[in-house]
């Protein structure tokens, strides 16, 4: 199996943070990345759909813009959205977690992240160790909320996807992998958290006060993410690995 190497992980996943959020949810046709694997994200901000007969497993919600294309996907593709169990979290920012609550109320799933990531989906709002804190909009609270740890695997049915804690971009970022099969072949599936060094303000990831781990967590996610075994990779901002 092949694996993601160093090099794809610092050109692509920590590229510039794009210009601005105008485009992520711009309209984007669902499609199957492998077996049951799906996208169902808008065009800049990555959604996967994991299904099951026993029921669904969603990595990311999206904006607080991106649920109503999230649910139309997943009927367009001719599953339920009242079928999902989990909801999987890369990261505690809102163009990633802003829809959480609306499909967390549309599901009933319970939501999985990283621990540090608990406490800001839960109140919606931006720790002070956060890179970008003062520069972050609220968020819709999430209700139910359970961190997972680097390593433990969340199983629903024959489904087990590894939580891998990537902190660096945030310090709750966590990616995620799993299998999926088709014609009888078995692929690695990678959903990458950002592993980019974005801070505003006066933050700096050298020595912080407020994160001072930073710059060494973030570099050793960059490696965490370069070690996978990956056939299909899926980056939490779509353009950052040519999805």
């Amino acid at each position: 199996m092949k694996h993601i190497r160093l090099a794809l992980a610092l050109a692509g996943l920590v590229a510039a943070m794009p210009s601005g959020a105008a485009d992520w949810d711009a309209p984007q046709e669902p499609f199957a990345l492998f077996g049951n694997s799906y996208y169902v994200g808008p065009h800049g901000v990555a959604s996967v759909l994991i299904t099951s007969k026993e029921g669904h497993i969603l990595i990311d919600g999206g904006s607080d813009k991106s649920p109503k294309q999230i649910v139309a996907h997943i009927r367009q593709l001719g599953f339920r959205p009242e079928d999902i169990r989990f909801i999987l979290v890369s990261h505690e920012h809102i163009d990633h977690a802003g829809g959480v609550a609306e499909l967390q109320r549309l599901s009933n799933a319970e939501v999985l992240t990283g621990a540090a990531a608990v406490p800001v989906l839960r109140s919606g709002e931006a720790g002070r160790n956060d890179p970008q804190y003062g520069s972050l909009p609220k968020m819709a609270p999430v209700a139910r909320v359970r961190a997972v740890h680097d390593g433990e695997v969340v199983k629903l049915g024959p489904l087990a996807v590894t939580m891998h804690a990537t902190p660096g971009h945030t310090q709750g970022g966590a990616s995620w992998t799993w299998q999926s099969s088709e014609g009888g072949r078995t692929a690695n599936m990678v959903y990458a958290d950002s592993l980019n060094a974005y801070g505003s303000k006066a933050f700096r990831y050298s020595g912080d006060a407020a994160w001072p781990s930073a710059r060494a967590d973030l570099e050793r996610s960059i490696g965490t993410v370069a070690a996978l075994p990956c056939d299909v990779l899926v980056s939490a901002h779509t353009e950052v690995s040519d999805l």
